[in-house]
């Protein structure tokens, strides 16, 4: 059954994307009326994330998401299927000069975004965007025949598909320089193993891997916001964090990034997927305590490049 429907969504990914929007506003007619998706996951998203805001407004912004959402469903079925050519004409950077002084310093970058824009045409042009080795860190999706089906379509162009368990090895096979993409706002494993900070005026459980790994690997952390132009184009731009690694304090780059996001969400909320249970870790009740210890155990662990 996975290979049928897989085959048949490939098929359907050939058409122009001229065709595909039609799906998409026949999707998005049902998700304003009788097919509302997870619609209690993004109300209590968007309620909580802009308090000030109307119940009407609220509406508003969440059909708005849903709009966005299902160019990029179709979008995403593109993607199996698009050409280079095509992704090159629809995905375009902002400052090509930030990547072409990063390069002269020879060493890898961690880029650091969320699920936001549309991510999926990124992680597949990374590898012909950008002048550098490409490697894309991810969760593995649940079901094994579409995780290796999927990553197929998206590694085509030589991206390198690493699931988050296994990154190490591909980290560290000598080859440099690298740029390492990582999607920072997916919801941890655990409270426990989380840090914590205030996002989108909620106490948030934030994944600490990016400024492990920058720390671990001396890797240069390189924000990037991916901005709708219009549908079915968008823009690149890169934010390098100038600060030296060793000067850094603990939690110093997960707020950088984290806030940064949060800055061009609330610029333009639409674009972010408001239909992931961002919010569904509880915050320890000894929180004090756990980021006392964690903030011990990273100045252990770094203390030799302090």
């Amino acid at each position: 059954m996975n290979k049928l429907l897989f085959g048949l969504i490939l098929i359907l990914s050939y058409l122009p994307l001229r065709l595909l929007y039609l799906f998409s506003d026949f999707f998005y007619l049902l998700l304003i009326t009788i097919f509302p998706y997870r619609k209690k996951v993004i109300d209590r998203n968007l309620k909580f994330s802009f308090p000030e805001l109307s119940p009407i407004e609220l509406r508003i912004l969440r059909n708005q998401f849903y709009k966005h959402f299902s160019d990029l469903l179709v979008e995403g079925i593109k993607n199996l299927t698009i050409s280079k050519k095509e992704l090159k004409n629809r995905m375009v950077i902002e400052n090509p000069e930030v990547l072409d002084k990063l390069k002269e310093r020879n060493t890898s970058l961690l880029l650091i975004s969320g699920h936001y824009g549309n991510w999926e045409w990124m992680i597949t042009s990374l590898a012909f965007l950008l002048p550098f080795k490409a490697i894309g860190i991810g969760m593995p999706l649940t079901n094994s025949f579409w995780d290796k089906s999927v990553n197929k379509r998206r590694s085509r162009f030589g991206l390198q598909v690493v699931h988050s368990k296994n990154y190490k090895e591909a980290l560290n096979d000598g080859e440099t320089p690298k740029a390492i993409l990582t999607l920072s706002d997916q919801s941890p494993g655990s409270s426990e193993n989380a840090y914590w900070t205030t996002f989108l005026n909620q106490p948030t459980a934030v994944l600490f891997g990016s400024e492990f790994m920058a720390h671990e690997y001396q890797f240069i952390p390189v924000f990037f916001f991916i901005r709708k132009v219009k549908r079915g184009y968008y823009s690149v731009k890169f934010i390098p964090f100038e600060k030296p690694l060793n000067q850094l304090n603990y939690g110093e780059l997960t707020e950088w990034h984290t806030h940064l996001l949060e800055r061009e969400i609330k610029q333009n909320p639409s674009y972010w997927l408001w239909s992931h249970k961002r919010w569904k870790r509880q915050m320890p009740d000894d929180i004090n305590q756990l980021k006392s210890d964690q903030k011990k155990r990273f100045e252990d662990r770094f203390q030799f490049k302090k």
